[in-house]
Order: C-alpha cells, then sequence, then structure tokens
C-alpha cells in the first residue's frame, strides 16, 4: 500500500504545475533499452532515438493535452540485455519515477518480462523492435495483453515473407537454419522459416543450433556443407552472425546467407566484412525508402548525430509518434486515459510506415523490406506488403 501511494503522489507531482511555477508542467516517459551487455548497437539506437523524438516535442512547445502544454522528460533505464533488469527497470520507472508509460526495451528476451511488468501495473508499454508473439499475447488466455502494444510486425508476418521471398524471388529449392535454441525469439523465427519455407515447396536439409556464447560453430557447420543447401537461415543477434559468417566461408560453404531483423544494425558489416557481402536480411524499414515521412525522418537524425538510422532507431521514434497520438485521444494525463487513448488509435503513419491496428489486437499490420547487403553496406531490394486480412 505504501508504495502504491508514494508511486501515485510521484505521478501526480509530475503531471500537475505547481503554482508559481508558471510554464508547462512535466510529463515523464520511460525507456528500457540495451545499452551495454550482448546488443549496445540496439540500445544506443533506441536511446539516441528517444532523445530525437523528446526534442522535437520539447522544442515545438510540447504536448498538448486537454487544451493544456507539457514537456516530455525522459526517465532511461539499462536492461544490459539481461531479462530479469528489464523487469527490474520496468518495476522501477513505474513505481519510483511515476512515469506515464514506457518505450521498450527492445530485444523480445527482455520486452516479454518488462510487458507482463507494466501490463500488471496497468501502464502502457509500446515495444518497438519485439517481434516475438508473446511481447502483446497472455499466454494463458492468448488474448492480448491490456496495456501492451507494439511497433513492429511480428515473428509470424517475418517468417512467412522470408520463406515466399527465398522460394520465389531466390529460386532456393534446399535451406538449412542454424539458431540459437536457448532464445525464445530466435528458435520462434527458425520454426516458422521452417514452416513457411516448406509450405512454399522448398525442402529445409539440414537444422543446426547453438547457444547464447558460443564462439565455435565448427560441428553444426560441417553438418550444414554437408546438406548442401542452396541458402543459410541464421536468425541469431548481429554479434553472433559475424563469427558464424566468417566460419562457414572458411569452411567453403557458399550457400548465400539469409537473415532476420536481429541482423539490422550496421554494426554487422563492420564485425562480418566481406564474408557477409550478397546477403538478404528481413527488416522493419529502409533509410533509402523515397517516403517523405522516412526521409524526413533519416535526414533529422543525420543532422543530429551524423549516422544514418537503422531499423531499432526509427521504430523507437515511431513508437513516441504512437504515444504522442494515444495521449491526444486519451485527452488527460492519466495512465487509465492514457491506455484509453492508444485504444482508439486504428492507424499511425511514421517513420517505418502506416501501422493499422485492427480491433481485438495489439499487434500493427504493416509492411516490412527485404534488404541485400552489397558493396559494403544495407540496400533496398524489395518491398513486401501483408497479405490481406493479416
Amino acid at each position: 500500500m505504501r508504495k502504491t501511494v508514494i508511486a501515485t503522489l510521484a505521478l501526480l507531482l509530475l503531471v500537475v504545475a505547481l503554482p508559481g511555477c508558471g510554464g508547462p508542467s512535466v510529463v515523464k516517459v520511460g525507456v528500457i533499452a540495451e545499452i551495454t551487455g550482448s546488443m549496445p548497437a540496439v540500445g544506443k539506437s533506441c536511446e539516441t532515438a528517444a532523445k530525437l523524438a523528446v526534442k522535437q516535442i520539447n522544442d515545438s512547445g510540447g504536448i498538448e493535452v486537454g487544451g493544456k502544454r507539457y514537456k516530455v522528460e525522459l526517465a532511461v533505464k539499462d536492461s544490459a540485455s539481461v531479462p530479469k533488469n528489464a523487469a527490474a527497470a520496468a518495476t522501477a520507472l513505474i513505481e519510483n519515477d511515476g512515469v506515464l508509460a514506457i518505450v521498450g526495451p527492445n530485444s523480445s528476451s527482455n520486452a516479454v518480462v518488462a510487458a507482463d511488468v507494466a501490463n500488471k501495473a496497468g501502464v502502457l508499454l509500446i515495444a518497438p523492435w519485439s517481434t516475438n508473439p508473446k511481447t502483446t499475447i497472455d499466454e494463458a488466455t492468448g488474448k492480448p495483453k491490456k496495456t501492451v502494444y507494439r511497433a513492429c510486425f511480428t515473428d509470424y508476418f517475418e517468417s512467412e515473407a522470408l520463406g515466399q521471398f527465398t522460394r520465389s524471388k531466390l529460386g532456393a529449392q534446399k535451406a538449412a537454419i542454424l539458431y540459437d535454441d536457448s532464445t525464445d525469439v530466435l528458435r520462434n523465427q527458425a520454426q516458422l522459416f521452417k514452416k513457411s519455407f516448406e509450405a512454399n515447396g522448398g525442402k529445409v536439409v539440414a537444422i543446426e543450433t547453438f547457444k547464447t556464447g558460443a564462439k565455435d560453430y565448427s560441428a553444426q557447420l560441417d553438418a550444414i556443407k554437408a546438406a548442401g543447401p542452396d541458402i543459410l537461415f541464421l536468425p541469431s543477434y548481429y554479434t553472433d552472425v559475424a563469427t558464424q559468417v566468417q566460419q562457414a566461408r572458411a569452411k567453403g560453404i557458399t550457400a548465400t546467407f539469409i537473415g532476420s531483423d536481429a541482423w539490422s544494425t550496421p554494426d554487422l558489416i563492420k564485425m562480418a566484412g566481406a564474408s557477409i557481402e550478397g546477403s538478404y536480411l528481413f527488416n522493419h524499414y529502409s533509410a533509402e525508402s523515397p517516403a517523405q515521412m522516412t526521409q524526413t525522418f533519416v535526414q533529422t537524425y543525420k543532422a543530429a548525430y551524423n549516422s544514418t538510422p537503422d531499423d531499432v532507431a526509427a521504430l523507437a521514434f515511431d513508437s513516441f509518434g504512437l504515444l504522442l497520438k494515444a495521449l491526444a485521444r486519451g485527452g488527460a494525463l492519466n495512465r487509465a486515459a492514457v491506455l484509453e487513448g492508444m485504444g482508439k488509435v486504428s492507424e499511425f503513419n511514421g517513420a517505418t510506415g502506416t501501422m493499422l491496428f485492427q480491433a481485438g489486437s495489439h499487434d500493427p499490420r504493416k509492411s516490412g523490406v527485404v534488404i541485400q547487403i552489397k558493396n559494403g553496406k544495407f540496400n533496398w531490394f524489395a518491398d513486401v506488403e501483408p497479405a490481406p486480412g493479416k
């Protein structure tokens, strides 16, 4: 009871103007990112995009809710890519910082547990980059978690699209898969890709696994080479992929490498070098897209940070756009109103394209892109639209 009272008082202090202070009050929004640990590039992209979004909001006079304007203040927590840290960060943001809503975490293993904390506390959480269906779905009921939404597509759409692409566009007949079976989202991507590839007439000739932190893939790659696949699907985070592709090429494996959105940071190309050249990955957006909102975001981000934003940055930026729309629809600065407002958002146009939220779903229906790694950089290759009604 004491913690509840303290949290409530903290929230009131954050969103109500103090007498005599003048100017707008402050709305506190939490961010959970993987700033340290196994995927620091992901955390950095999320944090920089969040800061850019908040700067734009505040530079324009803040947010307007119920006829009043409020400045936005970030409370950033580092999960260090550890699920228990992500859960603890969500608890701290809710109980100690009194945030109105949370953006992040990004990796699914972190997002699922943080989402459970937010859902139990009745706080809106928008996961930018987590594709695991468990992030937004309550496993016990099979229904959406009441307070959790995402800004990206799910593993179902990604794996279905990859299966179709590798068969119809690349003409692949035989596929091999190497995945981390200790990471739920990567295991899910592997299994769903197998289902899609075979449903489209292909054959998976080898499936090999590894554990997080592995450095030597000799045994797995020997088995894959013996199977003679046309493509090798590697649903692994970028920190593992670099070593995998280098060792595969050293063993004489000539299959085309295929990746999921877990590959998306440009750091992969720096780490993998020439071994990754000619590979394909499925992603949430392309910085090369001619769409006006995409290019506006890309140019603004480049001006601020002198680098091209990856998909994590674009999705984090869009997550703040979703939150602003929820605040406007809710009409009041309390957690219940923000959730009510989010439930009224059926469409949002952002840097990563158009999101359509269908009734009863907290997962947006949106397109994806296939990117080819060519000449040492990510290059747009094809847009992929979801099937009608999905």
